[in-house]
């Protein structure tokens, strides 16, 4: 039971009030013509409240989670998309939870697939935004141990970014301090002290289905629709 008002009425929210802090950082920061990379599928909508205000192109940073073994929400490792698919572990939840090397690898399979149904359902054929020299975003709806956020972070490093910036609405202390080092530039609306879970910081927390990401996508088609810098 929520014992609070929550930090925001929905996603929506959370994301036009992250656009105001990121345009608040100024041109500098941005650099010229950002990309926004969501992670599905919470991280959609506040990344197209982003992507609207910018008029950035928005993509998808497509990673998984793979749970402990018995314990799902533990993140125990992260999985992301790409030519090699880049697996980061946790190696405290990984010594404390047990996890051999089979399980990994089977859960790396498992979820490596499901990245792959998204790729298909979500893009199809269609060309995505290439982020050499570029500023790239990465947005969720929010960080709990962070571990799909830096996997996202250390796979967009070698395709050549020129900025990573990390933009949530809601952390906890820890994970905030944990991830600032990570990137460029960090942006949080809200480190609770209490922070017990992100979805707690919603009024509307409701999951999303495919149909919501492939409106989202195809909303945002024409945001940033300008040549890409040289």
């Amino acid at each position: 039971m929520i014992d609070h008002a929550p930090l925001f009425q929905d996603r929506a929210e959370a994301g036009r009030r992250l656009a105001d802090a990121l345009v608040a950082l100024g041109s500098d920061s941005l650099g010229p013509a950002p990309l926004i990379y969501a992670l599905p599928r919470g991280g959609v909508p506040v990344a197209f409240e982003i992507a609207k205000r910018l008029d950035a192109p928005l993509d998808l940073a497509l990673v998984r989670k793979i749970g402990a073994p018995g314990h799902p929400e533990l993140a125990l490792a992260a999985v992301v998309d790409g030519d090699q698919p880049h697996l980061l572990i946790n190696e405290g939840v990984r010594r404390a939870t047990g996890a051999d090397d089979a399980y990994i690898e089977r859960a790396q399979t498992r979820e490596l697939a499901e990245i792959e149904r998204r790729r298909r359902v979500y893009f199809g054929g269609r060309p995505r935004p290439d982020p050499r020299g570029r500023t790239a975003i990465i947005v969720d709806d929010g960080l709990a141990t962070g571990a799909t956020a830096l996997a996202a972070v250390r796979s967009l490093r070698p395709k050549g970014a020129a900025k990573v910036i990390l933009a949530v609405p809601v952390a906890p202390p820890g994970a905030a301090a944990a991830l600032r080092d990570k990137v460029d530039v960090f942006v949080c609306l809200a480190t609770p002290a209490a922070f017990r879970s992100v979805g707690e910081a919603y009024g509307d927390f409701h999951q999303l289905e495919d149909r919501e990401m492939l409106d989202f996508l195809a909303d945002a088609q024409d945001f940033g629709a300008r040549p890409d810098p040289d």
